[in-house]
């Protein structure tokens, strides 16, 4: 990437974004003109094809890096090819479905490593980037499950209500520095993390829901630029979008 030049362009690190979600929220902030620095865990082919996409059909640059999120020395080394930033969207996010004495250790450390340590990581990191220039945008791609939790999804329930008091209390030690911070929280949204419950299942969810359908990831970004374009009055808040649901 070019020499990053904070006076005329506009820089977004989004975390998870090979597939689902954090691919439509790239997609969003490549057209509003974003330079973007993108991660996946996994899928570095995937993540390569979405960067070359985006470069060539918005004229941004973009960064594409496999990291684990999860991971401090991850998350520090991706940083170090960031000097400027304007907004951070923590989606990378993993979940567990099961009942919670037949989860491992190991499975719940990896839950909440990705889910809620990871923006710990971020922020350290992007926060005085930001504070740099009194301004920044940061968020949080969280689920309703954080508010009202989950049978079967203890672990995911748990860390997705971690990252709701996270964005409310950093909201609040931010806000005085001109730095937003919100999370929005998704209900059931069509996406490979839903891929481990049958048709039948996800019939039974829609039915519901009272818009009767599932959410697309592309509403979830159209919320993202929503916040990225309101008034910096709006801090520390938790967006719910479930079609009505909860």
């Amino acid at each position: 990437m070019d020499t990053q030049n904070p006076s005329d362009k506009k820089y977004a690190l989004v975390t998870g974004a090979s597939r689902g979600i954090g691919c439509a929220i790239a997609e969003c902030l490549a057209k509003e003109g974003y330079h973007l620095f993108l991660t996946c865990r996994h899928s570095a082919d995937r993540l390569t094809e979405l960067a070359n996409r985006l470069m060539e059909e918005y004229d941004i640059n973009v960064i594409p890096v496999v990291a684990d999120m999860g991971k401090y020395e991850d998350v520090s080394e991706l940083f170090r090819q960031i000097n400027h930033l304007d907004v951070l969207v923590n989606n990378a996010g993993v979940s567990y479905v099961g009942l919670l004495h037949e989860m491992s250790v190991a499975e719940w450390r990896e839950v909440m490593n990705t889910n809620l340590d990871a923006l710990f990581y971020t922020c350290k990191y992007a926060v005085p980037l930001m504070l740099q220039h009194h301004s920044g945008k940061i968020i949080n791609i969280s689920s309703v499950w954080g508010s009202v939790g989950a049978s079967t999804e203890t672990a995911y329930s748990a860390s997705k209500g971690g990252v709701n008091s996270f964005t409310k209390a950093l909201a609040k030690e931010l806000a005085p520095s001109g730095i937003q911070v919100n999370a929005i929280a998704c209900g059931v949204i069509d996406t490979d993390m839903n891929k481990c419950f049958s048709a039948e299942e996800m019939n039974a969810l829609r039915q519901e829901i009272p818009a009767d359908r599932i959410g697309q990831p592309y509403e979830v970004a159209q919320t993202v630029l929503s916040l990225l374009h309101a008034p910096d009055y709006l801090t520390g808040q938790i967006i719910t979008l479930d079609g009505g649901w909860t």
